[in-house]
């Protein structure tokens, strides 16, 4: 590939990823409803129509901070590598502690986890199914680490429980840094899980 190209695309790149990180900060705290693309955009340093040209619309840009959020790679930004089975375990519960590092990315994705459960919001499917993927994960990861199947109702409900916890917990740190450890509280959790299904 031709150099001229290659720093073409990587400046494309970092305009996007300046992007998914505004929009992230911005839907954190105004909730997508009330969120701006024009605000999005001041805070990216681009204009109103060059958000659109990334993203195409402000719908799009929401699943693309998702997305992007949760490790995927994102038009042309690159994404994350997540273990599977029962390394995932501890990778959740530092993700967690990652968390609390920051505190905008948890309150985007708490404000819109919630937002998402009202009728006709354009990321309800997209947390259906990162919540079925989810759950889909953490009860495989489970099974592994307790010899059980993936199937079992109570490993799925295992997995649903930590998810619940772990989602729980991030409201309360939000409203009480102080007062809550998001990853001791879900290391807590995880091995009364652990030990009841082993």
């Amino acid at each position: 590939m031709d150099q001229p190209r290659s720093k073409r695309q990587a400046r494309t790149a970092q305009r996007r990823a300046d992007v998914l990180q505004a929009a992230l900060a911005v839907f954190g705290e105004r909730g997508f409803r009330n969120a701006s693309l024009t605000e999005i955009a001041e805070r990216a340093g681009m204009t109103h129509a060059g958000v659109l040209h990334h993203f195409g619309s402000k719908d799009q840009l929401l699943l693309a901070v998702l997305r992007y959020r949760d490790g995927h790679e994102v038009a042309g930004v690159p994404g994350r590598t997540k273990p599977r089975g029962a390394e995932l375990l501890p990778h959740l519960v530092q993700t967690v502690g990652e968390n609390e590092s920051q505190p905008g990315i948890v309150q985007a994705f708490t404000v819109l986890a919630a937002e998402s459960a009202t009728e006709g919001h354009p990321a309800q499917s997209y947390f259906r199914e990162r919540m079925a993927g989810l759950r889909a994960a953490i009860a495989a990861a489970i099974a592994e680490r307790t010899g059980r199947d993936a199937t079992n109702p109570e490993v799925i409900d295992a997995a649903a429980a930590l998810i619940a916890v772990m989602d729980g917990l991030q409201i309360q740190w939000l409203l009480s840094p102080d007062e809550v450890s998001m990853p001791r509280s879900s290391k807590l959790v995880l091995d009364a899980v652990i030990a009841h299904l082993d």
